[in-house]
């Protein structure tokens, strides 16, 4: 099983991309995005379980909610960021 974590800059766009994918019906938690993350100080990331990614991120992106990085978290291999 795999979980997503889609990371944002500030949590103005990091609100939106969660509204967003409510309203679309994908369950998504938002977050402060861990330091380890994060490449230039803090910014907010939306952790998304057991849903569609390509969903999500066609849904940001035709509403135009820009994103930095996406990691997958697997049980076995860890933490690594996705080429989006």
């Amino acid at each position: 099983m795999s979980n997503y974590v889609i990371t944002f800059r500030s949590v103005t766009p990091a609100q939106h991309g969660e509204r967003l994918l409510r309203r679309a019906g994908i369950v998504c938690t938002l977050q402060r995005t861990p330091r380890w993350m994060e490449e230039q100080g803090c910014g907010y990331s939306l952790r998304i379980r057991n849903a569609d990614l390509q969903r999500c991120l066609t849904i940001l992106r035709q509403n135009r909610v820009d994103f930095r990085k996406v990691y997958v978290q697997t049980d076995t291999d860890g933490v690594e960021a996705l080429e989006i």
